[in-house]
């Protein structure tokens, strides 16, 4: 059963759980106030029911049940259709995971419609029932608690990702390895996580424009411009979080490049100082019969301590360089 919870509201408080779609139905008919439907994954069957009761887009159905949208806010008729990307930081893997709520929202209803296992709405419910007051007001209270509660869930999500980045600036100059994929599996997080709070700001203005045609209560029209303050925040953390990790990716770029040189100037003067002996061995190894010192009493001593003083002389060279 994908239905998570239903519910009847009148005036602000919860007076019927109806144990199908139909009774909901038939409840909200025969004693008015709001139904509060709440769906996990439903089948088209169940969309379907609902679509037809509450006179929903085919288009926005067909949305909510493949899911896979991009944040956004669309009105069909009466009907309003909101699309959010809740998130949240996972400990453990120091991931984060996205999930994607659907909202229709008209007159006298609310459906909701999840695609991950969060209990965001779960808790928003519970919320707004200790508040008649707030609830009474609507759907639009409804809508409006909802999107305060993704943005607020967004907070932990950015100090996970600040935590990731200040780890990968000390991994930067620690010379671990592993840096450079981290760097781009976070970036490829924050990017998503841009994907689903760039487009709040613009949602948010289509709510407040309706304020007066649709009459919204003053409360929630302060309600709905602290959370537009509170995103507005979290965008100017993400995308600074874009440019630090643009900036370390460029200075893991030129770190490794800096780290590749010194191992080729390592190489180079190790193959110097062996090269001058070997020179020299191969001189006196190709067995002309006339050399000079060929047949010198000290000649080997000699070639021996040349070869020797040769690798001496070019690793003092190297050493003072800083080479080696």
């Amino acid at each position: 059963m994908t239905i998570i919870d239903n519910a009847v509201y009148v005036d602000g408080s919860r007076a019927a759980e109806p144990e199908s779609l139909e009774q909901t139905f038939e409840t909200l008919a025969k004693h008015g106030g709001m139904a509060w439907i709440g769906l996990y994954r439903p089948t088209e069957s169940e969309m379907a029911a609902v679509a037809r009761e509450f006179g929903l887009h085919e288009l926005a159905v067909e949305d909510a049940i493949s899911a896979h949208q991009r944040p956004k806010l669309e009105r069909y008729d009466d009907v309003l259709f909101t699309v959010l990307r809740p998130a949240r930081y996972l400990d453990e893997t120091e991931n984060v995971e996205f999930g994607e709520l659907h909202i229709f929202t008209g007159k006298n209803f609310v459906v909701t419609v999840r695609h991950a296992e969060m209990g965001g709405v779960a808790e928003v419910r519970r919320r707004l029932e200790q508040r008649p007051d707030l609830l009474r007001h609507g759907p639009e209270a409804v809508l409006y608690a909802l999107l305060d509660q993704v943005v607020d869930e967004y907070a932990p999500v950015v100090a996970g990702l600040e935590n990731d980045i200040d780890e990968i600036e000390d991994q930067l100059f620690s010379g671990d390895p592993r840096v450079s994929r981290r760097i781009y599996d976070l970036a490829r997080e924050v990017i998503q996580f841009q994907r689903a709070i760039h487009p709040l700001p613009a949602m948010i203005q289509q709510l407040r424009n309706g304020f007066d045609k649709y009459e919204v209560d003053a409360e929630l029209q302060h309600s709905l411009r602290d959370v537009e303050d509170h995103v507005e925040r979290v965008i100017s953390r993400a995308d600074s979080f874009r440019d630090l990790l643009q900036n370390a990716l460029t200075l893991d770029g030129t770190l490794t490049a800096n780290r590749q040189n010194e191992e080729v100037k390592k190489i180079s003067s190790w193959a110097a100082i062996f090269f001058a002996p070997s020179f020299v061995a191969g001189v006196y190894g190709m067995n002309f019969d006339y050399m000079p010192e060929l047949h010198w009493t000290f000649g080997y001593p000699m070639s021996i301590l040349l070869m020797a003083a040769m690798a001496a002389l070019l690793y003092r060279i190297f050493k003072k360089k800083g080479w080696l």
